[in-house]
């Protein structure tokens, strides 16, 4: 039987981020101790939804002058992880599914959200979105396990 996800804690933006560099203090899409990563910072939002915003450049391209794909589902992976981070859980990606709405400038401020939609026996089902300039560009679905470290 899915819990409800309002009954589940809400963290702190400091909580967040101890939750965060507990779990993987070296990653390459949010940790700031990683000197090749991203260092994605992610804001807790009243909804319960998480946000962060990313600005690329050129080393992250596929195509010229276009976000890479891998990086546009790693951005969507970690602002799902995230979103869980903000309500006090740790959780390990089981299955992930991206789809890429239109190309993704490297150049240009994009943002990146994710939401939890329903929480049963310790599985996490997430969306996420990355917009650009107002339009949705890619979205993902995702399936979450949660550990007990």
């Amino acid at each position: 039987m899915p819990m409800s996800i309002s009954s589940l804690p809400q963290a702190t933006p400091l909580q967040l981020l101890n939750n965060q560099m507990e779990a993987h203090p070296f990653c390459f899409v949010c940790s700031s101790s990683n000197p090749m990563g991203l260092a994605l910072h992610y804001e807790a939002q009243p909804d319960g939804s998480i946000c962060a915003r990313f600005l690329g450049h050129s080393a992250l391209e596929g195509y010229t002058g276009l976000l890479h794909g891998g990086l546009i589902a790693a951005l969507l992976d970690g602002a799902m992880t995230h979103c869980l981070f903000a309500r006090g859980l740790r959780a390990l990606t089981a299955e992930l599914n991206v789809r890429y709405h239109q190309p993704v400038s490297a150049s240009e401020e994009m943002q990146i959200q994710a939401q939890l939609d329903q929480a049963a026996h310790g599985l996490f089902e997430l969306q996420a979105e990355l917009t650009q300039a107002g339009s949705v560009k890619a979205s993902a679905n995702g399936k979450f396990m949660q550990t007990h470290e």
